[in-house]
């Protein structure tokens, strides 16, 4: 069995892109996206200038990410070592494209499925070399057997200094650079300049703006800043974002189910299991609904929508997509059984099913913490705090739900479902406030001066802070401190907490993606 791995010599590369176009031939790529393209950094200031060239591709990682996070295992390991891809088993889920840390994969326009560099595989298996590298002038592009000491590119790696693309990520990347400059290696060092690259200008939606950062840096300057940046970008390509405002519209759908039936089956725990509209009947309801909503935002933001139930048929059971699936199910389950009992104004039925709606509904909540987590390419999305922030979310989204339903229902103990919202408000804020001033990577401080400094600073302030947390907080208060009998103010409270819990959501959905990766 062997282990195969690409050299690419950085020094003797001349940026000619025979590599990219021959990969584009040799696969059919269709415009728009590469497999393999070559990006130019400028450093140093005139005339004492340089270009530098790299090529970039699929890392080939022996603990490779978008492996663990594939629901279907359309992501796989062949028996050389080589992650290949099966166009049949993929449902266009994304997930692979943020756990990538190397930007490597793309969704092919034409067959709306996961594509990335394999290393010409199919010609490997018959004995011949990847495309790149035969059409390489300069023979920069090496492949060869990792753990074969005689082979060429394990001499060079054990002789000469190489590195490798982002190894604090720890995915053992079978792709090594002789000569590279770091700045080329690491995207968060260069940035594009306000006059533009060598064939692509920075208009806003294509490269610069939200995908790439820009910096004041004019033809003839060197590029500095505070944040770091040492070169600039002068050619790579745009990689679209891939997860958006059904992401973040499932991530609210999903703590709304959860949050109402947190608070009925605290109610049930505080003696109200009589109360069958408004503990039985109305929250399996309200639940089911927002499961259902929650299902059709997954499955439409697919790009293969007709495979979604090989999640069932294929699931990979590493992946916190298929784990989440089943969590889902499980608490739907709950949530039917819930209505029955409710149903049958059976008080024994909603007691015993009180834990596991509690249950169900934290997993619901909080799963998604753990497929975020395996997002690698994604930092900010990393922190622990992610999942006590979906949890503390579920509870505001539960009294919400609740102190809406209470202007059209009776409802009891409206006092307690005040101090449920409250006390999910000031939790959500003491979370989110934890998370913003920690100590993070590099990527982690860009993704954050992006949320709330920079293209996302009005949707996170003005809507995930002022209308998401501070009004309904301040309107409960008030309720509670004026002893207001009237349920409209707290309902509107309700109300604007669950639109500011979606401005919240998208700006920190859009700001993990907004540090470039390549």
């Amino acid at each position: 069995m062997t282990r195969l791995g690409f050299l690419l010599d950085s020094d003797s590369c001349i940026g000619c892109h025979a590599c990219t176009v021959a990969c584009k031939s040799e696969h059919d790529v269709p415009l728009g996206v590469n497999r393999t393209w070559v990006k130019y950094i400028e450093t140093g200031s005139f005339p004492d200038v340089s270009r530098k060239f790299n090529v970039m591709r699929c890392n080939q990682c022996d603990d490779a990410p978008c492996m663990t996070i594939c629901p279907t295992s359309a992501l796989f390991r062949a028996d050389n070592g080589v992650v290949d891809f099966q166009d049949d088993d993929c449902i266009g889920c994304k997930s692979c494209m943020n756990a990538c840390p190397y930007d490597a994969l793309y969704i092919n326009p034409e067959t709306n499925t996961a594509h990335k560099c394999n290393m010409c595989n199919h010609r490997l298996e018959v004995g011949l070399e990847p495309s790149c590298q035969i059409v390489c002038p300069t023979e920069a592009i090496k492949i060869g057997d990792l753990d074969d000491p005689n082979s060429e590119i394990s001499r060079i790696i054990a002789r000469d200094d190489v590195a490798v693309r982002s190894p604090e990520q720890n995915t053992k990347p079978k792709v090594y650079y002789r000569g590279a400059d770091q700045a080329s290696l690491d995207p968060t060092r260069t940035a594009i300049a306000n006059d533009g690259m060598i064939w692509a200008d920075t208009l806003s939606g294509n490269l610069g703006g939200p995908k790439h950062p820009t910096v004041p840096v004019h033809l003839g300057n060197k590029p500095t800043d505070e944040n770091g940046v040492i070169a600039r970008t002068a050619y790579t390509t745009s990689h679209q974002m891939t997860w958006k405002e059904k992401v973040s519209g499932y991530l609210v759908t999903k703590a709304i189910a959860a949050g109402i039936m947190l608070v009925a089956a605290l109610l049930v725990l505080m003696g109200n299991s009589d109360s069958q509209a408004a503990v039985g009947v109305i929250p399996p309801i309200v639940a089911g609904v927002f499961l259902g909503i929650t299902g059709v935002l997954l499955v439409t933001d697919l790009k293969q929508p007709g495979r979604f139930y090989y999640l069932i048929t294929k699931g990979n059971w590493s992946s916190w997509l298929v784990k989440g699936a089943y969590v889902l199910m499980a608490f739907t389950v709950v949530c039917g059984l819930w209505f029955l009992g409710g149903l049958l104004e059976s008080d024994g039925l909603l007691k015993v099913l009180a834990i596991p709606a509690v249950l169900g509904a934290l997993g619901t909540a909080g799963y998604t913490a753990f497929l975020f987590g395996q997002c690698e390419g994604r930092d900010l999305w990393q922190t622990p705090l992610l999942l006590p922030v979906l949890l503390a979310q579920a509870v505001t989204a539960g009294g919400a739900a609740y102190a809406i339903l209470d202007v059209f229902i009776e409802v009891p103990e409206a006092e307690a479902i005040s101090w449920v919202l409250l006390g999910g408000l000031v939790a959500t804020a003491a979370f989110i406030t934890m998370e913003l001033t920690s100590s993070g990577s590099r990527h982690v401080e860009l993704a954050i001066h992006t949320m709330t400094r920079g293209t996302y600073a009005k949707q996170f302030w003005w809507g995930g802070v002022l209308l998401g947390l501070l009004i309904p907080a301040a309107l409960v208060i008030v309720s509670l401190a004026a002893d207001i009998n009237n349920a409209i103010p707290v309902a509107l409270a309700g109300l604007a907490a669950l639109v500011g819990m979606f401005a919240y959501e998208d700006s920190f959905v859009r700001a993990g993606q907004s540090v470039p990766l390549s």
